[in-house]
């Protein structure tokens, strides 16, 4: 998981993500969306590629790219307990501003 948090730092492998989310695209696609040169695209296609981030499937002349969410279920696993400490606490920022709300409106 160190090697996915390691991919997913990079802005423009996040972007490719976001933009493959969506759906299956062409390197083309990515390129254009991305504002950056169809050799640093593929170079992170490589890279999210190897952490099984993303597949690619051949159509005639064209290499389709596609999210695979397996590897950022992990992440979002590895995420949860926090996700939790968060709730907890805005629950609790709540509870005290409902407190405070009916205070002021007694008063």
């Amino acid at each position: 998981m160190a090697s996915t948090f390691a991919v997913l730092a990079d802005p423009h492998r996040r972007q490719i993500l976001d933009v493959l989310r969506d759906g299956e695209r062409p390197v083309n696609d990515l390129v254009d969306g991305l504002s950056v040169s169809q050799p640093t695209v593929s170079k992170h296609l490589k890279v999210l590629r190897d952490a099984g981030l993303v597949e690619v499937r051949r159509d005639a002349q064209r290499r389709l790219y596609r999210l695979r969410p397996g590897p950022l279920a992990e992440v979002d696993a590895w995420l949860a307990p926090y996700r939790r400490m968060w709730e907890d606490s805005l629950d609790a920022l709540e509870r005290r501003l409902d407190v405070i709300g009916r205070e002021d409106g007694s008063r």
